[in-house]
C-alpha cells in the first residue's frame, strides 16, 4: 500500500516535542558493606591511637600450702594508631543551570551533589581495603590512612612465592609484599579459620571479589548441595539456587559477602567487631565562595581505619584472579 498524494507524515511535520523520560537510569554499583559494617567513632587528632593487650599463655598453676606469693611480670598494652585521610571532591555548574527545565532532575546540583557523595563512599571503601601504608603528610604530600593490607599479619595462608607480611615494628607503617598468585582453595580457608580461632578471633564475615565467590561456591561440606531445583524464588516453584550465605565451620560461621572495592586477589575474614571507623570530620556538603557567574559545592570527609586487633582476623593472600 501506498500513502495518499500531499500527506503530512510524521517525517515531515515541524515542531514536535521530544518524548524524553523523566527518569534517569543508573545501575553503577554503590554498596560499601565493609565501610557500612564498621563502628563509626570519633577521632580528635590527625593521628588517632587505640590500644591492644593480650593474655599469657596458659600454665600450670599449683602452689603448696602456706607458700609466699610472688608477682609475675606483666606485659604492657601496646600502642597502634592511623592516620586520617581526607576525602573530597567537588561539582561546579554555570547558574544557568539551575533555570533549565531539565528531565529526570529538578535541581542539577543537587543531583550532582548526591553522585558526588556516592562515589567518595567508594573512594573510602577502597582506600580501606588497600593494600597500603599510611601516609603521615606535609605541606606538599597527602596524608593516607593505612588500610588492611597494612594491618593483618598474624593469621595468613596462601602467601605466594616472594610474598610477605608487612616488616617493622609498627603496625600500619609498612604495606604487604604481594607474591605469585595462586589458587583460592577450601583448605587454605579452612587452616585460615582455624588460625583465628586459636588466636582468640571470632570471625564473622568474608569479603572477597566476584570470582572469589565463586570459587567458594565450590567448596565441600556435610551439605554441598547448594543448587536446588524447584527452589521457591519471587514467590514461583520454578527457580534455581546456587548461593553460599554462611560457612559454618568448628571454628565459627562466616557470612559470604562479594565486594566489588576489594582487591580481587585478597580473601578478607574478619571479625567486623574489631574494626571501626574513626571520623575527624564527618560527610559535610559546603557551597565554596562565588568566583564567578557559578556555584562550586564540595563534599568532605576525614576519617580513618581502626585495626582494633588484628589477630581477630585473617587473609587468604595472593589468590589467582583468573
Amino acid at each position: 500500500m501506498a500513502q495518499p498524494s500531499n500527506t503530512l507524515d510524521s517525517y515531515d511535520v515541524k515542531g514536535l516535542r521530544e518524548d524524553l523520560s523523566n527518569v534517569i537510569y543508573d545501575i553503577s554499583p554503590e554498596e560499601t558493606p565493609f565501610y557500612s559494617s564498621c563502628q563509626k567513632t570519633k577521632a580528635s587528632n590527625t593521628y588517632h591511637e587505640w590500644q591492644t593487650d593480650s593474655l599469657r599463655a596458659s600454665a600450670t598453676n599449683a602452689h603448696i600450702e602456706g607458700d609466699a606469693t610472688t608477682a609475675e611480670a606483666r606485659g604492657v598494652t601496646t600502642r597502634l594508631g592511623n592516620y586520617s585521610q581526607i576525602f573530597k571532591n567537588a561539582g561546579v555548574i554555570p547558574d544557568t543551570d539551575e533555570g533549565l527545565d531539565k528531565a529526570g532532575r529538578s535541581a542539577e546540583m543537587a543531583y550532582q551533589v548526591l553522585k558526588i557523595a556516592k562515589e567518595q563512599k567508594l573512594d573510602i571503601e577502597k582506600a580501606l581495603f588497600a593494600n597500603n601504608a599510611y601516609v603521615a603528610g606535609n605541606a606538599t604530600t597527602a596524608r593516607e590512612l593505612a588500610g588492611l593490607g597494612a594491618y593483618i599479619t598474624t593469621n595468613t595462608s596462601n602467601v605466594g612465592t616472594n610474598g610477605a607480611e608487612p616488616t617493622g615494628s609498627v603496625p600500619g607503617a609498612t604495606a604487604r609484599t604481594n607474591g605469585t598468585q595462586t589458587a583460592f582453595t577450601q583448605a587454605d580457608f579452612d587452616s585460615t579459620m582455624q588460625a583465628i580461632w586459636v588466636a582468640g578471633g571470632k570471625a564473622s564475615s568474608v569479603y572477597l571479589s566476584a570470582f572469589q565467590m565463586n570459587v567458594a561456591l565450590g567448596f565441600t561440606g556435610n551439605n554441598n548441595q547448594r543448587s536446588t531445583i524447584g527452589a521457591s524464588v519471587g514467590g514461583t516453584s520454578n527457580g534455581v539456587v546456587k548461593a553460599m550465605d554462611v560457612y559454618v565451620t568448628p571454628w565459627g560461621s562466616v557470612t559470604f559477602t562479594p565486594s566489588r572495592e576489594n582487591q580481587g586477589r585478597d580473601v578478607w575474614i574478619l571479625q567486623d567487631d574489631m574494626f571501626a571507623v574513626a571520623v575527624l570530620r564527618p560527610t559535610k556538603n559546603t557551597e565554596l565562595a562565588k568566583t564567578g557567574d557559578n556555584t562550586t559545592r564540595q563534599v568532605l570527609t576525614e576519617l580513618t581505619l581502626v585495626s582494633k586487633n588484628e589477630a581477630a582476623s585473617g587473609l587468604v593472600a595472593d589468590c589467582s584472579t583468573s
